[in-house]
């Protein structure tokens, strides 16, 4: 098991789904293993009908009889196949960044007394969480 100051624990409640998975990707190609919690309250920004739809194109775009790609629609697998893009993963230093990433919808009991790290902003724009995303995809 690595050492207990090697583990970082993201909050992603209210925060952008983006900028939760490009702090989760650069901290695991460090070394760190990182775990995000409450990934179905990650908010993804912009016109409702418009996000819903786009998430829609990636879901169909593979197909039941084809090979791929295959996207997710469950909260905490959005996030992870988010870090996933951004990780060089056909690569051996991606692939070994890539495990490091562990997520969760909500929060484990393990993780509650840790110390959280939280990547709120200050949205003004529209936005919708991922768990209204997935209940509508």
């Amino acid at each position: 098991m690595m050492a207990k100051e090697n583990q970082i624990v993201v909050d992603a409640s209210n925060s952008p789904a983006g900028r939760v998975a490009s702090y989760a990707s650069k901290q695991a190609l460090l070394g760190n293993k990182v775990f995000v919690v409450n990934c179905d309250k990650a908010i993804v920004t912009g016109n409702k009908r418009s996000v819903i739809g786009e998430f829609m194109e990636m879901r169909t775009r593979g197909g039941h009889s084809l090979n791929g790609p295959h996207y997710p629609s469950i909260p905490f697998r959005i996030i992870k196949r988010m870090v996933r893009g951004m990780l060089p993963y056909k690569q051996e230093r991606g692939r070994m960044a890539l495990k490091r990433v562990i997520c969760y919808n909500d929060t484990p009991k393990e993780l509650e007394s840790s110390k959280k790290v939280s990547l709120v902003r200050e949205i003004r724009s529209k936005s919708i969480a991922l768990k209204e995303l997935s209940r509508e995809m």
